[in-house]
């Protein structure tokens, strides 16, 4: 008989903690789920134009979101600490995407410098662009959109080589290298 007391005590406590483990189970999914629809209503503030604001530690998803609200407006230096930020917690999809969303916005802003031949503020805007497609590109090296772009930001402003002196003379083939990457004028037809 004292076996059996033993075992219905038993059933009852197990399915006392069974029964706290699912309520407090719901209870997590539950505020999960109010978290999720609160960042989701953000997110959708943002694409529609609705400046939020987003703090440093929230989703990735919405990081992203504001960093792209920000960098169509040309708000690069807001938009910075939302990438250093990406980059620590973010997936690495996210990340290219993010890399490249921020470089485009660099690169189309100093497209309209050069269409109104303002050349100085363009060059550092069209090389931190370059920088951002390649970090995107080593994150997700099957990136075509990346890919595509860095090489017309590598059209606009050519990077050149860095030959390393210590106060002695450049040899001539390091010379030969360098005069191949300069750019020329184009001959012919488009």
């Amino acid at each position: 008989m004292r076996l059996r007391i033993g075992r219905d005590r038993l059933i009852l406590v197990a399915s006392s903690v069974l029964m706290a483990a699912s309520l407090c189970a719901g209870g997590i999914f539950t505020a999960r789920l109010i978290l999720d629809r609160a960042a989701n209503a953000d997110i959708a503030a943002l694409a529609i134009g609705h400046d939020i604001p987003v703090a440093a530690e929230a989703r990735p998803e919405l990081l992203f979101a504001r960093l792209i609200f920000l960098t169509t407006r040309d708000r690069f230096d807001e938009a910075q600490p939302l990438m250093n930020r990406l980059a620590a917690t973010g997936t690495p999809r996210i990340v290219a995407h993010a890399l490249y969303d921020l470089a485009n916005g660099r690169l189309r802003v100093a497209i309209s410098h050069l269409e109104s031949n303002d050349v100085d503020p363009a060059v550092p805007l069209v090389r931190l662009a370059k920088e951002g497609y390649r970090r995107a590109l080593t994150l997700d090296p099957g990136f075509w959109d990346a890919k595509y772009n860095l090489d017309v930001a590598m059209r606009l402003v050519r990077d050149f080589p860095q030959i390393e002196s210590s106060g002695e003379e450049i040899p001539p083939e390091a010379a030969k290298r360098l005069w191949t990457d300069l750019p020329g004028v184009p001959r012919g037809l488009p």
